[in-house]
């Protein structure tokens, strides 16, 4: 008997320390989870944030845009208005909808929009303007017919949508017909007849980057960070990081009293230097934490506008 209750001790001990060990074991892998989602979603948010409105040549101020869905020909199209670069909403997100499909933005949470070049530009052999096409310096499969590109040299920048493109013969066409209200690309913006302008060799070819991160329901009815975005072409709904979910968003303009502000305060989108982005993000394991709760953690960073500050 003595033996049976020392045997029994021993292994309430043991199932212990094993029970023990297991929720040590899920609760290490959930912080990794948190950690790493919170890593992944800073890198593409601080990246994006941090090259909103630029161009492959650094123009800022001088960029001529003829997309017909652009505000030159009366659009409103989000993408296509390169005057909001980078762009907040408090909640009201009308190109983000808010729903309880996959891939809807969660109701009432903030959204931010940006536009940028791409990470990969084409140099630019020849362009003439006459026949609206530019020669590429070499041949690439990438790029494709539709495509939305930033043409740009040391004058200004030029954005429009290809009407053609040959990996072959290394040609992008910028027609009229194809989804711009002008086939001339100079500056300031001239929709119909346009004012022509010839990019000088060396010139470079971006294709534009547009991205509205925001949180929204995944696939397995949890949260992860969404991205309504592409390069070049229309924008699609892509789930990004899972795990995210929550995210607060604050801004700093320039002449505002105060240091950093929600969407709905900011008056001058175009004098915002830096964005605060805080995330909420939750690891995979169900019953790591505290009261068998999930384990999340909040993480904060703040990020400047690479051409909009000295």
């Amino acid at each position: 008997m003595v033996s049976l209750l020392l045997g029994m001790v021993v292994m309430a001990g043991v199932v212990s320390v094993f029970t023990a060990s297991q929720r040590v074991d899920r609760a290490s892998r959930a912080l990794v989870d948190v950690q790493d989602s919170a890593r992944i979603a800073f890198e593409l948010l601080v990246h994006d944030i941090r090259n909103a409105g630029l161009t492959a040549c650094g123009n800022r101020e001088r960029v001529a845009n003829v997309l017909d869905v652009g505000p030159a020909n009366g659009g409103k199209t989000w993408w296509a208005d390169w005057s909001h670069a980078l762009r907040g909403y408090g909640g009201n997100d009308a190109d983000a909808p808010a729903g309880n499909a996959t891939g809807d933005r969660v109701a009432g949470t903030p959204s931010l929009q940006v536009l940028r070049g791409d990470d990969t530009s084409f140099s630019v052999a020849a362009h003439d303007p006459q026949k609206a096409v530019f020669t590429l310096g070499e041949a690439n499969t990438d790029p494709a017919a539709a495509d939305l590109f930033i043409a740009c040299d040391y004058d200004h920048a030029a954005i429009f949508r290809s009407s053609t493109y040959s990996a072959a013969a290394k040609t992008v066409g910028h027609a009229m017909s194809a989804g711009n209200c002008a086939a001339g690309l100079g500056y300031p913006t001239s929709c119909g007849a346009g004012d022509t302008y010839a990019f000088e060799a060396n010139a470079l070819l971006t294709r534009l980057y547009m991205a509205d991160w925001y949180i929204g329901r995944n696939p397995d009815k949890g949260l992860s960070l969404y991205r309504l975005g592409s390069t070049g072409g229309k924008p699609a709904r892509q789930e990004m990081v899972r795990g995210v979910t929550a995210m607060q968003v604050a801004y700093h303009q320039e002449g505002l009293p105060s240091a950093f502000v929600e969407a709905s305060h900011v008056t001058q989108w175009n004098n915002v230097t830096a964005v605060r982005v805080t995330l909420t993000t939750q690891g995979a394991e169900e019953r790591a934490g505290v009261n068998d709760a999930p384990i999340a953690r909040q993480f904060s960073m703040t990020t400047t506008l690479r051409n909009r500050v000295p």
